[in-house]
């Protein structure tokens, strides 16, 4: 495969993985990437804002709201979804980011991508686990309550 020759819209892999890690859940990446047109960049902000209400619901009412724990899975799972993006993209090799994105290989140093990476991991396997367990606990707790 040939690269695909740097231009204007050439992107940059580090500041890729960096929207990923900061603001995927709200589709940052997408849009950075694929620009403002991309639908799944537009679809992103929605469940993320539900989670998140669901979240300050729980916060307000306290965790016996229902709604609040049926709507807070969907800000783990967008959270723990898009830190997956950010480690896939801080992964993939030099070649095949410029022959998708338009950006030259290396270049920039390389330790903001590796630690972009690494804390993309440490978060999203903490968000991942959180998320399975409270699920789980919710899910046995009205399994419990029915019998």
């Amino acid at each position: 495969m040939t690269a695909a020759p740097a231009t204007a819209s050439a992107r940059s892999k580090t500041v890729a993985t960096w929207l990923a890690l900061l603001g995927g859940s709200l589709g940052l990446h997408r849009f950075y990437l694929h620009g403002m047109s991309d639908p799944w960049a537009w679809l992103h902000p929605w469940p993320t804002l539900v989670g998140a209400y669901g979240f300050w619901r729980m916060r307000t009412w306290g965790v016996d709201d229902a709604r609040g724990s049926a709507l807070v899975p969907l800000l783990g799972i967008m959270l723990a979804a898009t830190m997956l993006q950010a480690i896939v993209y801080g992964l993939t090799s030099d070649e095949r980011w410029a022959t998708r994105h338009g950006s030259r290989p290396g270049g920039a140093p390389a330790w903001p991508l590796v630690l972009a990476v690494i804390i993309a991991l440490a978060a999203g396997a903490s968000i991942a686990v959180a998320t399975i367990a409270f699920t789980a606990q919710r899910y046995f707790e009205a399994r419990a309550a029915i019998r």
